[in-house]
């Protein structure tokens, strides 16, 4: 989302005919869209703020670095960073940091050319009126992120967003369906929709081409299942994939929807953060293990039923180490590993943020054993991993291929794999192929060009 966001961000201020920097050390202008929910993010943010500084003493070229993201309204953010930022400013708050900006051009900045000046100002005029309605300035030409909603109401207690993103705000379905027909009619090959909760996203359409046309008819509140049936309806050969679902609402429509869509990949993000109930609920996940479990067994289900033939991807996230979580509850997330067979978990150390519930509770576990339990659910994983990789081997996968380096093609399947092949004299970078498997390793997979 924070990707998303900053794109968004680049697409204003390209609008506004600003030249994006070749190197942060000649820049006029530096905004650092920032990360709050672990302490390393945070801490990134502040060493990148110190060397900016330093690099300016040393060049006597003073930037104004604007702070936005999960970190800017953090009161201890802001008296820390006070004197070395020169505007905090939440990314919905965006007609501030345009405000800045013109203020500045006008103010700072030495730009020799007025009519790049004047532009910047008329382009400007119209007010913003949500900065997810941005164009924005896509950095991949082949993936591209899509966000639907901004915003959580779950109020986790470890989780800084809904302090820092606000309350669920979903976008209106018919401008995200006219920004996916846009990505699609340009050829993009993969297109990601996202959001803090994206299956609680909720918004009303009428008069459009996916309903019946009448006077009478009332607005269609259009959920996260009828906005991926709507998207896989445009015409395109295109990937849908998605980011990220809370177990509380994954609903068996939603279910049904992922597995019987052709275009949304066999792909399932849906984190468990913690297998012991009692743990599950001083997080405030309003869930249980035997209810997740359930919800891992519709989906395999749902896959098998509607997608015989295709291979699927279960992916999550664990926190280790969450206050008080003794040995025998830790063991409980090691039991669910276990039973889901994961292809990927993003692990995390519990790291109190402040003005969370959890930042008040007693942080017993020590960071030596935070990175115990992590190792070992690690080993879990790469086995189930590793277990899961041998079924592609001899198949025909298609791959979007991502790079090129050292004489080999990056790529990644429908479910998420990596997967290298060898670089053919035609490029293929952009492009959806077909490579059968021929090795599969714990993280990655390796193949050869379809003949």
């Amino acid at each position: 989302m924070n990707y998303s966001d900053s794109e968004r961000i680049a697409g204003m201020l390209q609008n506004m005919k600003i030249k994006e920097a070749s190197d942060i050390k000649e820049a006029d202008l530096v905004i650092i869209n920032t990360c709050g929910v672990r302490q390393m993010a945070e801490d990134r943010v502040y060493g990148l703020i110190h060397n900016i500084k330093k690099q300016a003493v040393r060049s006597k070229k003073q930037a104004k670095i604007i702070l936005t993201g999960c970190l800017a309204n953090r009161k201890d953010v802001i008296r820390r960073m006070k004197g070395k930022v020169d505007l905090f400013c939440e990314i919905k708050e965006i007609e501030t940091i345009k405000n800045f900006v013109i203020k500045e051009l006008n103010n700072s900045f030495k730009i020799k050319n007025l009519k790049l000046k004047i532009s910047a100002q008329k382009n400007l005029n119209k007010e913003i009126k949500s900065y997810l309605s941005i164009k924005s300035d896509y950095n991949n030409p082949a993936s591209a992120y899509v966000p639907v909603m901004t915003g959580c109401n779950n109020f986790c207690s470890y989780c800084v967003v809904p302090y820092a993103r606000g309350h669920e705000v979903s976008r209106p379905a018919k401008e995200i369906l006219a920004e996916v027909r846009s990505l699609a009619a340009k050829g993009y090959k993969e297109i990601t929709l996202l959001g803090q909760n994206v299956n609680s996203y909720k918004s009303q359409i009428t008069n459009y081409k996916f309903q019946i046309n009448s006077k009478n008819q009332k607005p269609k509140t259009t959920n996260f299942s009828d906005l991926l049936k709507m998207i896989n309806k445009i015409p395109g050969n295109f990937w849908i994939r998605f980011l990220t679902s809370h177990p509380k609402d994954m609903s068996d429509e939603l279910i049904e929807t992922i597995a019987k869509s052709k275009k949304v990949c066999e792909y399932v993000h849906l984190p468990i953060q913690a297998g012991d109930d009692q743990i599950l609920e001083k997080m405030n996940r309003k869930y249980t293990a035997e209810h997740y479990l359930g919800l891992i067994a519709k989906i395999k289900k749902a896959f098998q039923k509607y997608k015989p033939k295709e291979i699927y991807s279960l992916n999550g996230d664990i926190i280790v180490g969450f206050p008080e979580e003794t040995k025998k509850q830790f063991l409980e997330s090691a039991k669910i590993m276990e039973k889901v067979g994961y292809d990927m978990i993003y692990f995390g150390q519990f790291s109190p943020r402040p003005g969370t519930v959890a930042a008040k509770m007693k942080n017993n576990v020590s960071k030596a054993e935070k990175v115990r339990r992590e190792k070992f659910l690690n080993e879990i994983l790469k086995k189930t991993a590793f277990q899961n990789n041998q079924q592609y081997l001899e198949k025909n996968i298609e791959i979007l291929i991502d790079t090129e380096k050292n004489g080999f093609y990056f790529g990644h399947t429908r479910t998420m794999k990596n997967v290298k092949i060898p670089v053919t004299k035609k490029s293929l970078i952009g492009k959806i192929i077909k490579a059968k498997i021929t090795k599969a390793n714990i993280w990655n997979l390796e193949g050869i060009l379809e003949k």
